[in-house]
């Protein structure tokens, strides 16, 4: 079972990515004119959509050139996961947790309710 199954998961993605579709290669574009976009293959549970949604948009949140995009994105994110992250605390997401570069330390983000401190150094588990 996807969990795009899930009617309400995906309208909160709506919610907070109004410009969202999936393609035809299973990807899930976010925004179309800036190209973001992740790959739904393994998405399973919410947590791992989660985990896609910090690992592969951070950036743009975090630094991109166009501040139209970087609030699509930030609010997009802070709107789905249900968090207020700012602009500063998302450039700290995206070093950390940016491009699945610590998968694992990802899940212990999200399993820790999102708390900050637990992203610069820290023990990095089996990532």
């Amino acid at each position: 079972m996807s969990v795009f199954d899930n009617a309400e998961i995906r309208q909160r993605l709506a919610v907070a990515f109004p410009l969202l579709f999936v393609s035809r290669q299973n990807e899930l574009i976010i925004n179309p004119k800036r190209n973001t976009y992740f790959r739904l293959d393994g998405v399973e549970s919410e947590r791992d959509l989660k985990a896609k949604i910090l690992e592969w948009l951070s950036r743009e949140a975090a630094k991109s050139i166009y501040r139209w995009s970087q609030l699509y994105h930030l609010n997009g994110i802070n709107s789905f996961l249900g968090t207020d992250f700012s602009q500063e605390e998302m450039y700290e997401i995206y070093t950390y947790l940016g491009n699945g570069v610590d998968h694992a330390k990802t899940l212990r983000f999200i399993d820790s309710g999102y708390d900050l401190s637990i992203l610069p150094g820290g023990d990095t588990g089996d990532g």
